[in-house]
């Protein structure tokens, strides 16, 4: 286990909210826009917190130390908002350490022609790490071609969770847990 002590309560939302200003980037500040090139007011830019020497090796701990409790110790990301999150995790100071993996979209057609490189085990269970869960699209697709390459996913970890949009429920009808330091509802808030 980690050398430190667990997070308490009033640790962890201080962590979230250290978390959320780091990362919060509002159409004031510059130009931003959804995935069909329409201006929106604000968005989460977790590669800022998360490439933040200050931070980061906190949310890895934390992270870290939600994860043994769940009894796993291998993580793996998909796309480039997990890529910081599985590094965190992996250097945080756990025994035994962890290890971790990234799941490419297409098994690789050259060298070692892998879909996920790392020094993953098939026979024991693996947790998706995510920055931000929304519809829970992407996080299907890995899951799904992890599945497919022979990996036992039990669960996927992520930052934020967007509970207006419902990604929570599908995964985990799907038989998966899933984890997030934040669950945001601010269109509840909104109302």
């Amino acid at each position: 286990m980690s050398n430190l002590s667990p997070a308490t309560y009033d640790e962890l939302v201080d962590l979230g909210r250290q978390l959320y200003d780091m990362a919060l980037v509002r159409s004031e500040q510059e130009a931003i826009t959804d995935p069909r090139g329409q201006p929106i007011g604000w968005l989460l830019d977790t590669r800022i917190p998360m490439l933040n020497g200050t931070i980061m090796p906190e949310i890895g701990r934390v992270l870290g130390e939600r994860l043994r409790a769940k009894g796993v110790d291998q993580v793996v990301g998909f796309g480039f908002g997990s890529y910081a999150l599985v590094a965190s995790v992996v250097s945080s100071d756990s025994n035994p350490p962890f290890m971790g993996g990234f799941v490419r979209e297409a098994r690789k057609l050259h060298g070692r022609r892998r879909l996920v490189e790392g020094p993953l085990m098939r026979e024991k269970p693996v947790v998706l790490l995510d920055d931000i869960l929304n519809s829970g699209r992407s996080a299907w697709k890995a899951v799904e071609l992890l599945r497919k390459d022979g990996f036992q996913v039990v669960g996927v970890m992520t930052l934020f969770n967007f509970t207006w949009s419902g990604g929570r429920p599908r995964l985990e009808q799907s038989g998966l847990w899933v984890d997030s330091l934040l669950d945001l509802n601010l269109r509840e808030n909104e109302r």
